[in-house]
């Protein structure tokens, strides 16, 4: 892993500096992970036996929120709140509350996997949360147990209620499909987003983190999902975005959005505009990569002092990769750390 030293830039009020890297992309997009606990153990994402940061390693909530105050003076506009499962964390409601009054914010997001939305919602919608991604890999109780480890998928779909009935517009279905686990519930999926009027996303399995599965014999191109979509649906290609990676296309004579997020069938590196910060308040700046930066050491060092952490940000910008390097081939993953260290 590449290290970086830390050197002065210059910040004028007048100019604020952008978050530019070697490759003349702009960087506007945080993902933010704000636990590493979940009351889930997906399959493709963590261990079922898990070991968890203990507390003094985790940022606290007001850590978190002097992050995204710093991210959005260097002119991020959308921040994403994740996990872990985010929801776990205590007072994170506090936390949503005060990023949403961020002056200069344009969008704070929030990906769940909706165990705990039958209770929230309503409080993240006052909170100033515009969209909600809801993890659901599938609607057979006993598969979406089976892939949960610990999920109970009643309680999901009553949080995907809760969500609507809270008067959120914008939901969107995240689900990672998995051959031989659920890459039969295509279309059945696809069905309840149109019936709920909801979007869904298919992502395609990361090799990250030492799971106990073999990827490349679970892996589900999001071409072949493509096609089979395709021949039941009358599908418009669509040139909206929601500032990430996914690629769309409209169901016709429907209110719902396919989207596809491919990280091995189509590379979306070369438009990258995101990084992601840890629940330890590690700055990867690529998800598929090792490069970081430790923000936690400056954000304790110089509590009364941001401008250690604007320029170790900046600089940081100089080691982002051009993209990642996935192949399901190798008998070892691509990244170590699981997704949930990561944040989703």
């Amino acid at each position: 892993m590449r290290q970086i030293k830390i050197k002065k830039v210059l910040n004028s009020s007048k100019n604020p500096p952008k978050l530019i890297d070697q490759f003349g992309r702009t960087v506007d997009y945080i993902r933010l992970s704000i636990t590493d606990r979940c009351d889930f153990r997906c399959v493709y994402c963590m261990a079922e036996e898990m070991t968890f940061l203990p507390r003094d390693e985790v940022l606290s909530l007001e850590e978190c929120a002097r992050l995204v105050k710093v991210f959005v003076s260097l002119g991020v506009s959308k921040v994403r709140i994740t996990g872990g499962e985010p929801l776990v964390r205590k007072n994170a409601l506090w936390l949503l509350e005060e990023i949403g009054k961020v002056e200069g914010l344009n969008e704070l997001v929030l990906t769940t996997n909706g165990s705990q939305l039958e209770k929230q919602a309503q409080d993240l919608k006052h909170a100033g949360v515009k969209r909600i991604n809801i993890s659901l890999d599938s609607l057979d109780t006993a598969r979406f147990k089976n892939i949960t480890r610990t999920g109970e998928l009643d309680k999901v779909l009553r949080g995907i209620q809760a969500a609507k009935l809270a008067g959120f517009e914008n939901i969107k279905l995240n689900t990672v499909l998995m051959r031989g686990v659920n890459d039969d519930e295509v279309l059945t999926l696809v069905n309840f987003a149109i019936a709920q009027a909801i979007d869904i996303s298919f992502i395609e399995e990361m090799p990250l983190g030492d799971v106990d599965h073999k990827r490349d014999s679970t892996f589900c191109s999001n071409a072949d999902t493509l096609k089979i979509l395709q021949s039941e649906y009358p599908l418009i290609t669509s040139a909206e975005t929601t500032g990430g990676p996914a690629r769309y296309w409209r169901v016709a004579n429907s209110k719902t959005k396919i989207g596809f997020i491919s990280p091995h069938s189509h590379n979306f590196c070369e438009s990258c505009n995101r990084v992601r910060i840890t629940c330890k308040g590690e700055l990867y700046l690529c998800l598929g990569q090792e490069d970081k930066v430790d923000l936690m050491p400056l954000l304790r060092n110089y509590p009364d002092n941001d401008q250690p952490l604007i320029d170790a940000i900046l600089n940081s910008m100089a080691i982002k990769p051009k993209g990642h390097d996935f192949d399901l081939k190798r008998t070892k993953p691509a990244v170590i750390r699981f997704m949930s260290h990561t944040g989703g």
